[in-house]
């Protein structure tokens, strides 16, 4: 009987926010994290990690919804205090891990042969078999590769049948998260991306799309994403403005020729808006008041204006921070925050 009411309630608007500690396994330990991120308590009782449940979805979530209110109302036995520094990616390893280019204001700058006969999303298959959590140092051989980021924005989905359509792929999405996809520039590697994209983190915080409200419309993430390098502001830009293909887009084209499993991840690629003109005649140019969340777009925009980048890319000890917020100013997913850093140790804090 409890099996049918909770199988029931799985139609109903699910909201929470969950997370995954570190606990010297491969897939963590599961949490349920407090709207506020202040609090959180382990999910023991109902699922000990992230995969079960999205691949129990309409038993589990339920479950943890209610221990997300008791948490949220003081009233959850055993809470204890929420500590980033702790996470891993909210789901550790992925059966699939798909980067898209949903921002063609982004390809314009970066590969404008590409972006110009655009008529369906771009993906790239990544690796998935071990993310990085939130505030983990990134180890990167040499900085002589071109160490860059590109901070976007991703869906764990549930399972999607092959065929499916954009409306029917974006009912899949089970949660949102940001994330931080380590470029390597500098590398020959064209065609497959397999050494230039080594390693890919995720918020600390998972969070369903109900718990978004407005804020999540048409497949898109309407709020603004915060990117700052070495303490300095380098993007503020509208993740869902100018988000061309929409996150229902770039699943149902992910699934045209296979099905995919519960516990997919499918990212936005690079958050980007596109430029203003400003000026008339011989002075008119391109100028971009929100920045942007990668260095090779930055890069791209200073060729632009000035005919040759001046921005390097990253070093070992540069570290680079995206956040999320609300309306109220509150971090939604909790901040991304990471330092790069050499195998030898060169640029690490400790």
């Amino acid at each position: 009987m409890t099996a049918l009411l909770y199988g029931l309630r799985a139609h109903i608007a699910l909201l929470m926010k969950l997370a995954t500690y570190k606990d010297g396994s491969r897939d963590g330990q599961l949490i349920v994290v407090s709207r506020d991120l202040r609090l959180a308590h382990y999910a023991t009782g109902i699922a000990s990690r992230l995969q079960q449940v999205l691949d129990d979805w309409g038993f589990l979530a339920p479950q943890l919804q209610d221990l997300y209110h008791l948490l949220n109302t003081g009233r959850a036995a055993h809470a204890f205090a929420f500590d980033p520094m702790q996470c891993m990616a909210p789901l550790p390893r992925a059966f699939q891990w798909a980067q898209g280019q949903a921002y063609l204001s982004h390809l314009a700058l970066t590969q404008p042969q590409a972006e110009a006969s655009r008529t369906e999303p771009m993906l790239r298959q990544g690796a998935g078999d071990s993310f990085a959590g939130a505030c983990d140092e990134v180890v990167v051989p040499s900085a002589a590769m071109g160490m860059d980021f590109v901070a976007g924005w991703a869906a764990i989905t549930g399972d999607v049948p092959m065929g499916s359509s954009a409306e029917q792929a974006q009912h899949s999405v089970r949660l949102l998260m940001l994330s931080h996809t380590i470029a390597l520039r500098n590398l020959p590697d064209p065609a497959s991306h397999v050494q230039s994209y080594p390693a890919t983190a995720f918020s600390p915080v998972a969070v369903t799309v109900d718990e978004l409200g407005d804020a999540w419309k048409a497949g898109r993430l309407h709020l603004p994403l915060h990117t700052s390098c070495n303490g300095r502001k380098v993007g503020l830009c509208e993740a869902g403005e100018g988000m061309d293909f929409s996150m229902g887009q770039l699943i149902a084209h992910l699934c045209k020729t296979r099905s995919l499993a519960a516990g997919c991840v499918v990212g936005s690629g690079a958050v980007s808006n596109a430029g203003t003109p400003t000026g008339r005649g011989k002075d008119k140019r391109m100028e971009w008041p929100r920045g942007c969340h990668s260095m090779a777009e930055k890069r791209a925009m200073e060729v632009l204006q000035n005919d040759a980048p001046s921005t390097p890319y990253l070093q070992f000890g540069d570290s680079v921070r995206s956040e999320m917020k609300g309306k109220d100013g509150q971090s939604i997913f909790g901040a991304l925050d990471q330092t790069m850093v050499s195998p030898q140790g060169e640029g690490s804090a400790q």
